[in-house]
């Protein structure tokens, strides 16, 4: 990674040592890419509203990078709001009912699996509690209405429970790597990795003042595209001045308005847990699914070999069934207006005229282009784009409607 632009010299080899091991996304559905897309990349691609702005030494953008990198948090409990705002259409339930079958909840699953219930944080305002007592304890519960959902990983054993369908979901960690891996980002640490890892030579990155975040003296770390084309606006980091722990991350969208991702911590204490906050036992009359049995009928490898931000190294094998097996994705471009393509090995997205009422529901969702490559339809949110062209070639990332068709036109 080449040397950031900021205020301080930033070598490409000295952030390469922050990076963390990559985890998993959510798995996608196409042809209705973009809603996949935007769940698997969320925490590619941010404004701090709390009050304070507390006086605090100053730093260097790479002094506070390294800080972030050595921050070594292990014990803590808090309160995480997150509110995602993808500006999907309004489908009337379809959106949470494509997030899930995305997630790999076939037939036979469980409404407690992990991979499924986690990617509901891609849409919408939601309040997470989260607890830690080193590696091997970790429990993140999902407030809903009148419902909770626990994910509580204890030594081996993770568990997953859903109060709403009295569902428990078992696996073991050892042999359960998607249940850490595969999980979309859903604490401020998770978006800022997965944001710094992005950066490179295309990017910004300098210190923009203070904030107090959740009764906590922070940074606010500003991280900014250099290029043009893309829909990325920017990105604010929190980062704890004490422990160097991100306290909230905030994407705004190079379109203005609302932002599209909201994360952060309304509440955090650094003091060890009580043992019995990862204690779990499924509770009498619950449905056990383990993990060996989930899924039986379906398609558990369902876009396996998806990481977070993984249209920049994975892809589809042509001639596959839209969504299976994406290998062989190859990437347009660089940095934040980079490209992702594939050749799905079909004929695009059925239209009002050769698809019936399926194909005029899927014009409703997009928008048709033309151009040297022929035509085809865009699917849009707020931050990713992507192009089904009509002879089945796909073109998506965080970039404008007008990028993805001189792409579509390089091609030819």
């Amino acid at each position: 990674m080449a040397p950031y632009a900021s205020d301080d010299s930033t070598t490409g080899g000295e952030v390469d040592e922050q990076r963390s091991g990559r985890r998993k996304a959510a798995r996608y559905v196409v042809p209705v890419t973009v809603m996949g897309v935007a769940a698997a990349t969320i925490g590619l691609v941010p404004a701090l509203a709390d009050s304070g702005d507390p006086d605090l030494p100053k730093i260097t953008a790479q002094q506070l990078i390294e800080k972030m990198a050595k921050s070594d948090v292990q014990q803590l409990s808090g309160t995480v709001k997150i509110s995602t705002d993808l500006g999907l259409p309004d489908l009337g339930g379809l959106e949470s009912s494509l997030m899930s079958g995305a997630a790999g909840q076939g037939e036979g699953g469980s409404s407690a699996d992990p991979t499924a219930k986690l990617t509901e944080l891609a849409s919408g305002t939601h309040t997470l509690r989260v607890a830690a007592d080193g590696p091997d304890k970790q429990k993140l519960s999902l407030l809903e209405n009148a419902a909770e959902y626990s994910l509580v990983h204890n030594g081996k054993d993770v568990w997953g429970y859903d109060s709403k369908s009295n569902e428990v979901f078992h696996g073991t960690a050892s042999k359960s790597p998607q249940h850490e891996k595969e999980q979309p980002p859903a604490t401020p640490k998770d978006f800022a990795e997965e944001a710094l890892k992005a950066a490179d030579d295309t990017t910004s990155v300098t210190v923009d003042g203070t904030a107090q975040v959740a009764g906590r003296d922070a940074y606010k770390l500003l991280i900014k595209p250099k290029q043009s084309g893309t829909t990325v606006g920017a990105i604010t980091v929190a980062v704890d001045s004490e422990t160097g722990m991100p306290l909230k991350f905030t994407l705004t969208p190079a379109g203005g308005g609302a932002a599209v991702v909201d994360a952060g911590f309304t509440q955090v204490s650094f003091a060890k847990p009580a043992a019995s906050t990862f204690d779990f036992t499924p509770p009498k009359g619950a449905k056990v699914t383990e993990e060996k049995d989930a899924g039986k009928g379906a398609d558990k490898d369902f876009g396996k070999g998806f990481e977070k931000g993984g249209p920049r190294e994975h892809a589809p094998k042509a001639g596959e069934d839209f969504g299976k097996g994406l290998d062989g994705m190859k990437t347009i471009g660089e940095g934040w207006s980079s490209i992702a393509t594939f050749d799905t090995g079909g004929e695009g997205v059925p239209s009002g005229e050769t698809g019936g009422e399926f194909g005029g529901f899927i014009d409703s969702l997009g928008d048709k282009v033309t151009g040297k490559f022929g035509s085809g339809t865009v699917f849009s949110t707020r931050l990713i784009n992507a192009l089904i062209t009509d002879d089945g070639k796909v073109y998506v990332g965080a970039v404008t409607k007008d990028a993805l068709v001189k792409a579509a036109d390089a091609g030819k």
